[in-house]
């Protein structure tokens, strides 16, 4: 498949799969994945990379295993809204990877979801070295439910189907 609009996201997923929220690190690559209804998202433990088609691979793999039916992908803009080296990498990540894989997939505006997801882990008094290690997830997480909220929006209006 290709890379489609969250519109066109709601319409290509098959009813009984997920959507996978993604937060691509230079280290790691934070998950989340939703519950079936689209209403929540949930982190999951990050993939470390190691070089592209291993991470491919793993990413292919948690997919498969959680019922995947399309992919949302955090698109790091600077705060101006243009798109830097790490958008480029995400666009480049997500050019091969479409490649391998048939899952729509569409870009979020990932700004200052790090920021989001670390705040609300120090609301939960999350010790320094835990936030490290959940950082990717929890912002991936942040992703995901800000388009899973989008998606509703658009199917309370009427614009896509209802979830």
């Amino acid at each position: 498949m290709a890379v489609v609009s969250i519109e066109e996201l709601g319409a290509l997923v098959p009813e009984g799969q997920t959507l996978a929220g993604l937060d691509l690190g230079t280290k790691t690559i934070g998950l989340a994945v939703s519950d079936l209804g689209w209403r929540f998202a949930t982190p999951r433990p990050v993939l470390r990379r190691v070089k592209f088609g291993i991470d491919a691979a793993a990413l292919q793999a948690f997919l498969d295993g959680v019922r995947c039916g399309g992919v949302v992908i955090g698109l790091p803009l600077n705060m101006d809204g243009s798109e830097g080296p790490r958008a480029q990498s995400t666009r480049a990540f997500v050019r091969n990877y479409i490649r391998l894989d048939p899952r729509p997939i569409t870009f979020w505006d990932e700004r200052l979801s790090t920021v989001a997801a670390e705040r609300g882990m120090l609301e939960m008094d999350v010790s320094r070295a835990k936030r490290a290690e959940r950082i990717d997830s929890a912002a991936a997480s942040f992703i995901l439910q800000g388009a899973l909220d989008r998606l509703s929006a658009l199917a309370e209006r009427g614009d896509i189907m209802p979830l």
